[in-house]
């Protein structure tokens, strides 16, 4: 302790503490930690920049020279939401709402690094995004974008959008069209159409119903027609009389009272009279 008061360290003490800083420096500089759904890429100060024929650094701890940099990506799968006005057939305006999942592809994480940076989501995933959806949507007109064709649209904007990325070193999953806004007058034009289409539909139903009602009914006349003629025809007065003689019997002997004239109708039938 010098005479002042003051601690005062040994000279021989002290070229050790600033190696020990220095160490400690060294190697906070040269370790790095990546986490779960990342990758590292390495970027080499004297020996040729931006690693691109190795794989990224994966997951865990590494050891890498202080002079050397590690840039860290995610590689997981991500989404991103998208929303654009975009022209219809007809010039219209529509507003579209979209979602897309892509990643960057593991493999060339070193590539997409050297030659599209760190910010590829925005120079080049969504004009990649927004000039697919303009040109797949200026093909339809809004009565289509509203009812039968949001499923096509979707598949040809994923494939239009996909067809892009493909050579940029990113992998695109999916895309998704959450919403189609019409301006709201052609909405309500569109929606007053199908209402009377439907309607149409519906009345041209109950018609087709109501004539083959009336088919079946005049089938059903026509086939009892037929049968009243062809019995008509098949009943002599023989069989006539025979009937009649037989049902003459079988009301004679019901309990009822009456009378029965034999031979006394114009056909020579017999006459039942009867309180009955």
């Amino acid at each position: 302790m010098s005479n002042n008061g003051q601690l005062q360290l040994p000279k021989s003490i002290m070229p050790l503490l600033i190696l020990g800083i220095v160490g400690i420096i060294f190697l906070s500089k040269s370790t790095v930690n990546i986490d779960a759904g990342e990758a590292g890429v390495l970027w080499k100060r004297f020996s040729g920049g931006v690693v691109t024929d190795q794989p990224p650094l994966g997951e865990g701890f590494h050891f890498v020279a202080p002079w050397n940099d590690v840039v860290i990506y995610e590689v997981r799968q991500q989404e991103l939401f998208e929303k654009m006005k975009v022209l219809s057939s007809n010039g219209l305006d529509i507003l579209l709402e979209t979602t897309a999942w892509y990643l960057p592809k593991y493999s060339n994480l070193g590539k997409l690094h050297q030659q599209k940076g760190e910010n590829y989501l925005e120079t080049v995933i969504k004009p990649a995004l927004r000039s697919a959806a303009r040109s797949v949507v200026g093909r339809y007109t809004p009565e289509q974008l509203y009812s039968s064709k949001r499923d096509v649209i979707q598949n040809e904007i994923f494939d239009e959008t996909k067809k892009i990325l493909d050579d940029q070193f990113i992998q695109l999953n999916k895309v998704l069209v959450r919403d189609v806004t019409l301006p709201p007058t052609i909405k309500d034009a569109i929606e007053r159409k199908l209402k009377q289409e439907q309607e149409s539909l519906e009345y041209k139903f109950r018609i087709e119903k109501a004539q083959k009602e009336a088919q079946r009914q005049i089938i059903e006349a026509q086939g009892k027609a037929d049968a009243n003629r062809i019995l008509s025809a098949s009943l002599t007065d023989k069989i006539l009389r025979d009937k009649g003689i037989e049902a003459t019997l079988r009301l004679s002997n019901s309990p009822n009272s009456k009378v029965i004239v034999i031979g006394s109708g114009k056909t020579g039938m017999p006459i039942i009279l009867g309180n009955q």
